[in-house]
């Protein structure tokens, strides 16, 4: 997941930071040396860490933090506003024409960054808004990203005009403009081509579009993983055409969180949205305080409950947990509960929403849980319903089923009256989860 090296890294400071009763001027020193240290490695502009490390120094050394009742804690919270502020504070939202008339998005970036799949995952997130809106096929020279264009356009049930690859990117942009126009669209986003890198020829495609039709949002799509290549890119594209935010994409690899730290700070330009998953729902709007948050270890509480808000069947949910404080649990709930976490992102990404990344992250064995859910789908409805019924006939039809071996079936259905066990034990707390110590043992048993 994104930031996990920088963000162990980053909590083993604060933890020896947090140990000491006292801070001396040189405690906070050799803690922001180590940050300085961390941000570095996870690629962060060198100018924007000097900037950033001088500005906590600064702060972290007054008499009001050293002489305070617990002053790494204050340090802590100094460097999350810093970092809050670095990223721009403020929460950024696109521009919108005003009335009936038709916003218009042109989406830019190099080849690979993931632009056509970002359309399509904007388009989803513009519609739960209630905008109608259309995807316009201008990359006429990457073959088949029209197709690319089209088949984003049906998963997500969005429209696309496309003129095939014989005319001018601007005539397809003014073309498209009128069709959104005449059929009542309250967005269109133009799909523009890439190159390998940035060229005159294309930059200047860009400016001809923007010439032709009045273009409320350019966005930058950038890959997260490029590191500080990422921060060239956009410094170019801003320098050319001009670009009103970011977009950063595959936050969910292994990318070091350079980019997210050093784009605003050194362009100006806003990162207003992030991809975080391949799903068209994996697809967040960007908040400074809440990435700041998750990078420090401390949680995202907030976009947890959002996510959960859009996602989670609170009809399921009542159900479940009605059945919880009833000690009823069976394999048709391990379904549904494994299909809303899949909804919210996977369990990787809630228990970093929960402040659990990085090292007190408990491992998440995704290969097991894909076992786990193959051998339960082998079972009967009257299995699922009732566990007790798995004698070691029925388990080795089932094992033979799932393709796995008998230890497996063994090894979960144990494991599965243990979890249940706790789930009664939880689910009897007023309804609330309990401690953080027993989710731990929870997922433990059932090997999340």
């Amino acid at each position: 997941m994104a930031f996990e090296s920088l963000t162990d890294k980053l909590q083993n400071v604060f933890k020896n930071l947090r140990s000491k009763g006292t801070l001396t001027e040189d405690d906070v020193k050799v803690a922001l040396k180590e940050v300085k240290m961390a941000l570095l490695e996870a690629d962060v502009n060198f100018k924007v860490v000097k900037q950033f490390t001088k500005a906590v120094t600064e702060k972290a050394v007054g008499a009001d933090v050293m002489n305070g009742l617990n002053p790494g804690q204050m340090v802590v919270k100094i460097v999350n506003e810093e970092m809050t502020s670095l990223m721009g504070s403020e929460t950024t939202e696109l521009t919108f024409a005003p009335g009936k008339s038709v916003t218009v998005i042109m989406m830019c970036g190099l080849n690979g960054a993931g632009k056509t799949t970002t359309c399509g995952k904007l388009a989803v997130k513009l519609k739960t808004k209630g905008k109608k809106v259309l995807l316009a096929a201008c990359d006429v020279y990457r073959p088949a990203a029209i197709k690319q264009l089209q088949v984003n356009g049906e998963k997500t049930d969005t429209e696309v005009f496309a003129m095939g690859d014989g005319h001018l990117p601007v005539d397809i942009a003014k073309a498209a403009y009128e069709h959104a126009l005449k059929n009542n669209f309250n967005v269109l986003i133009l799909d523009t081509a890439g190159r390998q890198q940035i060229d005159e020829e294309l930059m200047q495609e860009l400016a001809d579009m923007k010439s032709a039709i009045e273009v409320h949002d350019t966005l930058l799509v950038v890959d997260s993983c490029t590191g500080q290549a990422a921060v060239d890119v956009a410094e170019g594209f801003n320098d050319k055409v001009g670009i009103d935010g970011v977009i950063l994409t595959k936050l969910d690899g292994d990318s070091r969180g350079g980019a997210a730290l050093s784009i605003r700070a050194i362009t100006g330009k806003p990162i207003i949205f992030a991809a975080t998953g391949e799903k068209p729902t994996d697809f967040e709007q960007f908040y400074p305080d809440r990435m700041a948050s998750r990078i420090l270890g401390m949680g995202d509480v907030l976009s947890f409950i959002e996510k959960a808000a859009e996602n989670v069947d609170i009809e399921t949910s009542k159900n479940m947990t009605d059945k919880l404080k009833k000690g009823h649990f069976d394999f048709n709930d391990y379904l549904d509960s494994m299909k809303q976490i899949n909804k919210m992102g996977g369990m990787a990404s809630i228990l970093s929403m929960l402040g659990m990344g990085g090292k007190n992250m408990p491992a998440v064995d995704e290969a097991s849980l894909k076992r786990n859910e193959a051998i339960i789908f082998s079972m009967t409805p009257a299995e699922r319903a009732d566990p007790k019924l798995l004698n070691p006939k029925r388990k080795h039809r089932i094992a033979a089923g799932a393709g796995v071996d008998i230890m497996y079936v063994n090894r979960l259905t144990k494991q599965f009256e243990q979890a249940a066990k706790l789930m009664k034990q939880m689910g009897g707390k007023k309804g609330r989860l309990g401690s953080m110590g027993q989710l731990n043992n929870l997922m433990k048993n059932l090997k999340m």
